[in-house]
């Protein structure tokens, strides 16, 4: 019988080469990639784009 060959995917903190199968922290190498990027998340230093500006808001249009 022969095995599943492993999927090695690149952290996304530190690039580290790590198994996705098994692993309880993907798609992150360990539990410390995966708490620094929420931090991050949470000190806003990722942003998803978006068309709409602060503040802009359609109900200011109307009279």
């Amino acid at each position: 019988m022969s095995e599943k060959p492993v999927t090695i995917v690149p952290c996304p903190r530190c690039r580290k080469e790590t198994p996705w199968q098994g692993n309880p922290f993907r798609p992150f190498c360990s539990e410390r990639c995966k708490t620094m990027d929420l931090a991050a998340w949470a000190d806003e230093e990722y942003r998803i784009a978006s068309e709409d500006t602060p503040g802009n808001d359609e109900s200011d249009d109307n009279p």
